[in-house]
């Protein structure tokens, strides 16, 4: 019987993460590149754990993180880029990763032989650790943390509180997707009751957008196009937009939401040229088309109403590949 309401639905290995955190000593805690509300508030909130069992820890991340996330604390702590004098570290925390790819541009900094704590909610997720906490149907790796915290008997402090309800509005799309749950509120109360004051997250992590931001949705709504059938909808943007808004990769996250909010649209589509003929893709479907299943036709991953890829070819080959591939899953599943 768990010691604590909502229960994990794996109590097993949310035992063996927390052992592993307290057989270790000096830990690299890490994240997938691009790290959104999720990544970096289950990174920092693991960053608290173990800050609060008195272990070492150094949270590393390969590129520059979101600015609006500079509210969670310890956020300034963070190492961010190559430090070539880093000693590789034997014990590693990877939370939010789908596989090790995604934490790929930080391995120099990790023991060959280093033992992976893994903690994460995609439902591909291959169990590359020594201790795996994957749980497809958590709504955000934050609600993993959560329970580990709670295995630990750890205070729910306002910072770990605040780092662990970040995770979960942002993966839940503010309580508005399919994936908000009974088990989601319940955890969100118990947070709020620790102290998190919720329009500080959530105006910075959801409302908040830079004006090169709006620039770039504007252009890309210029380009948005529904199918004949109005079940998908697609924008997109390419690297000379990003230059003329003065834009980043960063900028462009979220405006798929733009496409998938068509009244009429299941599937939104958003393809990103991060160089000339490399496209990334976001997927996001509403009810009913598993979105990860497409992704991973094309080496990418996610969830079922949220996913991604990467394609080797132009914008226009890439809409015309994907909307092929959507349709077909329209058709099967509607």
């Amino acid at each position: 019987m768990a010691r604590w309401l909502p229960a994990p639905r794996f109590p097993k290995e949310v035992s063996m993460v927390a052992q592993a955190l307290r057989a270790g000593d000096n830990f690299l805690v890490v994240t997938h590149e691009r790290p959104d509300g999720d990544a970096l508030g289950s990174a920092f909130a693991m960053a608290h754990v173990l800050e609060a069992l008195g272990k070492r820890w150094t949270l590393m991340v390969s590129e520059p993180m979101p600015a609006r996330f500079s509210y969670l604390p310890m956020f300034e702590r963070a190492v961010v880029g190559v430090e070539t004098t880093a000693v590789p570290f034997s014990d590693v925390v990877a939370v939010d990763c789908a596989d090790a790819e995604r934490f790929a541009a930080l391995r120099p900094y990790m023991a060959a032989d280093a033992r992976i704590v893994n903690v994460d909610h995609h439902r591909t997720n291959p169990r590359y650790g020594i201790a795996n906490l994957v749980d497809a149907e958590a709504a955000a790796t934050c609600e993993l943390v959560y329970h580990v915290a709670r295995q630990l008997t750890l205070d729910l402090t306002k910072p770990l509180a605040t780092c662990l309800y970040t995770g979960i509005l942002t993966d839940t799309g503010g309580f508005s997707l399919p994936n908000t749950t009974r088990v989601v509120h319940q955890i969100a109360a118990i947070l709020l009751a620790s102290g998190v004051e919720p329009y500080d997250v959530a105006e910075p992590a959801l409302e908040t957008r830079t004006w090169q931001q709006m620039l770039l949705l504007k252009m890309a709504l210029a380009n948005l196009t529904v199918s004949e059938d109005g079940k998908y909808a697609v924008l997109y943007v390419t690297k000379e937009m990003l230059e003329e808004t003065n834009a980043t990769e960063d900028d462009a996250e979220g405006l798929v939401g733009f496409a998938r909010s068509v009244d009429t649209v299941e599937v939104g589509i958003l393809l990103k040229e991060v160089a000339k003929g490399t496209v990334k893709v976001s997927l996001r479907s509403k009810r009913y088309v598993d979105v990860s299943t497409i992704a991973q036709e094309f080496g990418g991953g996610g969830h079922v109403r949220a996913a991604g890829c990467t394609l080797k070819m132009s914008v226009p080959e890439a809409v015309k590949v994907l909307t092929a591939k959507v349709s077909e899953a329209l058709a099967a599943d509607g």
